[in-house]
């Protein structure tokens, strides 16, 4: 296959206004950040079809039912969305990756078992009219029109948007329980620039607790810590791990922390260091009763934990193992 029109590039997202702030801008339009894969999906002009990821890998081959979606859009039509998939009304992340390796039947087999969805956000090209020299607003609202002219429907869908900074906080309070990530600005006169940056985002936090199973370095100075939750049946779960531990709450834990003994529910368990590396860290063990206040993000993996790095806050000397959530809440 030839390579697609110039205007099929993917832009990097933009970390300008507002990172840090919930609050819609005026002349801004919030739309839902979906924990999934960022995905190009085109038709040319001659009926050929591609599904391609942000670095131009070819999806396609593990994602036939999106590859037979992309068909219904008209010829030399060019749509920027998020590829995701659904589990027990979540959106399942780890489930997406999993099929990211599925080839030939098993691929037709993990489509009928987990099938993919196409999140479309962006329209930049359209029966062969360029329009990523156009602000957003048109766009999206040509995106609209697209959808309702083809009947477009699952596994396509429309990425909500809005421009209503009311709607746009209901949206954070309550669609982070099925798994979204959180929001992404996009500004409303900003025209589609390929390679550039077009857009920023705004990643929704809670702040819970968990115990502190093991730790990274030592005991003395740690480094990272391991959190878990005990689960219904009474059993240490492996919740995630920290990011590094700022200076204040390191001196803080290293004073509450005992070294786990032999009866320690994840003696002989290896560790990852996670967030795509295979590295395997020394890990010190310690009795899991010191309680840590964390900041993370709705995104959890099939097993229920945290699936990126979580940030402590403090250490809670004010409450007990038994006051902490159970595993999965």
């Amino acid at each position: 296959m030839s390579s697609p029109p110039p205007a099929w590039s993917l832009p990097e997202p933009m970390r300008a206004v507002p990172v840090n702030d919930p609050a819609l801008p005026t002349g801004w339009a919030a739309q839902l950040k979906w924990d999934g894969y960022r995905a190009l999906a085109g038709r040319w002009a001659d009926g050929r079809v591609a599904v391609r990821s942000r670095h131009g890998s070819d999806l396609s081959v593990a994602f036939p039912e999106i590859e037979e979606a992309v068909r219904r859009l008209p010829d030399d039509t060019a749509v920027d969305c998020e590829l995701i998939v659904w589990e027990a009304g979540r959106v399942a992340f780890e489930r997406l990756q999993q099929r990211m390796h599925h080839r030939g039947a098993a691929a037709a087999r993990a489509a009928v078992e987990f099938p993919a969805h196409l999140v479309a956000f962006d329209l930049l090209r359209v029966h062969g009219e360029d329009l990523t020299g156009r602000p957003f607003s048109e766009r999206y609202a040509a995106l609209e029109v697209l959808f309702l002219e083809e009947g477009l429907a699952a596994p396509w869908s429309l990425c909500p948007t809005t421009t209503d900074p009311k709607q746009a906080a209901a949206w954070l309070a309550d669609y982070t329980a099925v798994g979204i990530e959180g929001l992404v600005f996009r500004p409303l006169t900003g025209q589609y620039v390929p390679g550039g940056r077009g857009w920023t985002k705004y990643k929704a936090r809670q702040t819970t607790e968990a115990l502190v199973g093991a730790v990274t370095g030592s005991l003395e100075v740690p480094t990272t810590a391991l959190l878990g939750r005990y689960d219904a049946s009474g059993r240490l779960r492996y919740a995630g791990r920290t990011t590094t531990l700022g200076a204040a709450v390191r001196h803080t834990l290293a004073d509450q922390l005992r070294t786990g003994d032999a009866d320690h529910a994840w003696t002989g368990r290896s560790f990852r260091v996670g967030w795509g590396s295979r590295e395997q860290p020394s890990v010190r063990l310690v009795v899991p009763d010191v309680v840590a206040e964390v900041a993370v993000d709705v995104a959890r993996d099939s097993a229920g934990r945290w699936r990126h790095p979580v940030r402590l806050t403090r250490i809670r000397t004010d409450m007990g193992p038994g006051e902490v959530p159970l595993f999965g809440v």
